[in-house]
Parts: structure tokens; sequence; C-alpha cells
């Protein structure tokens, strides 16, 4: 007998998408997606941020399933998971500030404008000096005392001074983890060489600086200040790792949706690319990265989890 396959039961899409999150580090929580609410593909809620379609994503399931065994020929009697783990890979095919992060997954930092008698440094040498904000800041909208030396088309770091801070800095995203003042020499610019609180001038009116898109970090803190941005430089190498919650989505052709949602994904795999070629000797080169997910716990029935895997169907196609 020949089985009729339906087709809408089937998922087909043309490209995985990814949407990024950030977990609060302090206190380990992720950011939750809930299936049953409603998620736009195209404008996802805050605080998700589109990070574009992704190449060759791959996901390994890790976990060890083992059998407790009983008898003189050593039958399985029960089974249980002796270890929980999954690895995600995928290349972004867009560079800019987060998949480079993402990527990379130690610290990123921000290239800021240097100052005429800076020292040559790898990562960027003596900046020059902030210029501090106004109280009345929004995310959107930096007002300052006088008319800044900035431009439409520039992009800003925005954040406090560093003030011999410990433990996870960055205005809203933790962006790098100090463990002793000492190590970063007592900078100033410190945050603002790693925030994620990062905009694009839209205009300049008078004190007030408009950015194309609200900085994800949210409102400057008081005492924040704005640098100009010239470059990001990520490093192999170092002690902080990126944490981050993860949705990927196959946007199905017919209409439905099937969803991977990891709460906690961290960094597994130094910065690397891929190189795609596309007529030689032309070649596109995505950023790839390697994540490991850790668990967390499921509060309908206190399981340990590590990813979510979620199918929302045509309407027409019923249940089964």
């Amino acid at each position: 007998m020949k089985t009729k396959i339906r087709k809408e039961m089937a998922p087909v899409a043309r490209r995985v998408r990814a949407y990024f999150a950030p977990v609060d580090r302090a206190i380990g929580a992720p950011t939750v997606f809930d299936p049953a609410r409603a998620f736009d593909l195209d404008a996802p809620c805050a605080p998700w941020i589109d990070l574009g379609a992704i190449d060759n994503f791959c996901r390994t399931p890790a976990t060890k399933v083992q059998a407790v065994c009983r008898g003189a020929k050593a039958a399985a009697a029960a089974q249980f998971r002796s270890r929980l783990e999954a690895r995600v890979e995928f290349d972004f095919r867009e560079w800019g500030k987060l998949q480079m992060a993402l990527a990379a997954g130690s610290q990123h930092m921000n290239v800021l404008e240097e100052a005429e008698d800076a020292s040559a440094c790898a990562s960027g040498g003596t900046a020059v000096s902030a210029v501090p904000l106004a109280a009345d800041s929004t995310a959107g909208e930096l007002v300052f005392a006088a008319a800044p030396p900035f431009a439409a088309g520039d992009l800003l770091a925005v954040d406090i001074d560093y003030a011999d801070q410990t433990g996870y800095v960055g205005t809203g995203i933790a962006a790098a983890f100090v463990r002793d003042p000492t190590d970063v020499q007592h900078e100033a610019d410190y945050i603002r060489r790693v925030t994620f609180n990062v905009g694009r001038v839209a205009t300049v009116s008078g004190t007030t600086v408009t950015l194309e898109q609200a900085l994800l970090g949210g409102v400057p803190p008081a005492g924040a200040a704005a640098q100009k941005v010239v470059a990001f430089v990520d490093r192999e190498g170092g002690s902080f790792f990126q944490e981050w919650s993860a949705l990927f989505v196959l946007p199905e052709e017919a209409g439905g949706r099937v969803c991977f949602h990891y709460p906690r994904l961290q960094a597994a795999a130094p910065a690397q690319e891929t190189a795609i070629e596309i007529a030689d000797p032309l070649r596109s080169y995505a950023l790839h990265a390697a994540w490991l997910a850790l668990p967390v716990t499921d509060p309908n029935d206190g399981e340990q989890v590590v990813c979510y895997r979620s199918h929302a169907p045509v309407r027409k196609c019923g249940i089964f």
C-alpha cells in the first residue's frame, strides 16, 4: 500500500534564522522564549535581537544514555541519563558587532578613536576623551551639555567610566568580567571598550544625537559618556566566555515554524572563519560559531534541560 505524505506536515524551510538575547550573568537567568506567545520574526520582542539568516546550522545532542544491568546475563533493566550535553554550530553570513562578539567567544572590544599622541596597541590605544551625557538621555537619543563632536554615520560606545569595579561590567549586557582592577590598569575607558551599548548616529541637532537604533543595553546609566568607535576587534584567547540565550527558527514555506530554544549557550570555540567560494578569485567569509548548551531547570516539573524544540503547525493540517 502506497503511503500518502501530507506536505503540510513536513517542515520545509529555506534558511535558519537566529535570534539572541542576553543572559543575566550575575544570577544566571536566561531569556525565556514562550512558544505560546506571538513572536514576530521581522520585529522580535525585546530583548531578542535578530541576527539574520545563518548557514550550516548543526545541532549535536551529546547526552549519554546508559543502562542499569541485572542478572547473570547483565540484561538491561532500566535506563538513565548520565551526562546532559548538547552543542550547536553555525555560520553567520553577516559581520557586525554582535555577530563578531558571539563568534569570537571572549571579550569583544570596541576600538575607540585614538588621541594624537597615543601609543600603538593591537586592541586600541589611548582614546580621545569621552563626552559626558546629560541626565535626560534615552536609549535612542543622547543629550549633551554642548554640541558634541559627532556626525551622522559615526558609531558611538555609550557607558560609564571604569572606576575599579569588579565582576561583570557593561550596561544591560555583560561584556567582560574583571577579577582585579590592576588587570585593566585603572583605565577609565575600559567599559566603553567592551560595552554592547553601541549605536550609530542618525542625526545631530544642537546638543542632541539621535541614533538609528536604540542602544542594546538600554538607557545609559547616570554618569555615562560617549566615545567614537572606529572598528571592532576580537582576540583568540582570554578568560571570559560569552553566554547568551538563543532561538533558531525554521520558517516553513507552508506557514508554520520549527523553533529550537537554547536558554543558555556558552561559546565553545575561538574565533574562526568559513571561506565560501563565489567565483575564483572571489570568496565570501562567514563567521563560524560553536556553542556548548548549559542546563536550566524547567519550572513545570523541575527537570534539567538544555534545549526546547517546538513546532507550530499550519492551522489546516490538524494535530496528527
